[in-house]
């Protein structure tokens, strides 16, 4: 059986790919995109998101491929900006799971969840006294002042975000590049949510949503990242800036360390300590749920029959 630990570590992977309009294949231990251009290799290994875009098919052996490397794969609208669907994490363990659902059904784990997530933003951090209320209002000033100062340094005017759902080509090139480069980071927030075992669907500052904790999370990294990177795309060129985003965006997670930095700060809201996604063999069953503690699962609990006996694992 493949030793999982000998993949690399989603922290040192790269982040994201976005293609659209060929096929993907398996090669080797790897994969292949074939397309007009030509066939291009991807180390499937050390990638933490595949983005199938329109115009796309892919084999099943390279999703097994990509699903062996704990790679996440989401099919997603053109130039990623809608998300359809998104295939599991490489997760062996629901213990992350169990320790953010504590934490998200409890009011008072869930305030201080938030509160952690709000300092996270600011360099200094927040004092313990100011109210939920008094902090939106404080993170609101900072959006707004992220947007300014990107502004004067780039000199792209900013009018404010404004975007349409149903008619994309509607919105100005400034707005059109900040839903895109947004849409790629949840994309890579949502592949270190699954791979570091927890829900992408339990928000705490967002809720109601699949992907509400994927909203709270990419929150901690947009302002460094996508604003910087959709107005210094703008600023070089107004045409095609969906593509052109999703390069620069590359650039500012990697000198921002998001990758390396985004499983760490989720462990650090639930307790601190890295859990070991492993932990779980695939092959094992499960514990029971009890009253006091969990049990054993696959066990036999009733009257052993001829030639069994009472603690038989059951198959």
């Amino acid at each position: 059986m493949k030793n999982l630990r000998e993949l690399p570590r989603f922290r040192d992977g790269l982040s994201y790919i976005y293609v659209e309009h060929g096929r993907i294949e398996q090669e080797a231990k790897a994969i292949a995109w074939w397309s007009p251009d030509g066939i291009v290799s991807i180390p499937c290994a050390a990638l933490g998101v595949l983005f199938l875009g329109p115009g796309t098919t892919i084999t099943h052996a390279a999703v097994k491929a990509l699903a062996d490397c704990g790679c996440s794969i989401c099919w997603t609208g053109e130039d990623a900006t809608r998300f359809y669907a998104s295939g599991t994490g490489e997760t062996r363990s629901s213990a992350a799971l169990v320790r953010q659902a504590a934490a998200w059904a409890d009011p008072v784990k869930h305030l201080r969840v938030v509160h952690t997530m709000y300092s996270m933003r600011f360099a200094g951090g927040l004092s313990n006294d100011l109210t939920l209320q008094q902090i939106r209002g404080m993170e609101g000033v900072r959006v707004r002042d992220s947007y300014a100062k990107a502004s004067r340094e780039t000199g792209v005017p900013w009018h404010g975000r404004k975007y349409h759902r149903g008619n994309w080509s509607a919105a100005d090139p400034l707005n059109r590049a900040l839903s895109a480069g947004t849409a790629c980071l949840y994309g890579v927030c949502h592949a270190a949510i699954v791979t570091a075992g927890y829900s992408p669907a339990l928000g705490f500052i967002h809720t109601g949503k699949q992907l509400s904790f994927v909203y709270d999370i990419a929150d901690l990294y947009k302002t460094d990242t996508v604003i910087p990177a959709a107005f210094e795309t703008v600023a070089e060129s107004p045409a095609r800036v969906e593509a052109q985003i999703r390069r620069t965006l590359r650039e500012q997670l990697r000198i921002h360390r998001v990758l390396e930095r985004a499983v760490a700060d989720l462990h650090s809201l639930f307790g601190g300590e890295e859990l070991d996604v492993y932990a779980v063999d695939g092959a094992k069953p499960g514990n029971l749920w009890d009253l006091k503690e969990d049990v054993a699962g696959g066990v036999r609990y009733g009257c052993a029959g001829p030639g069994e006996s009472a603690d038989e694992s059951s198959r």
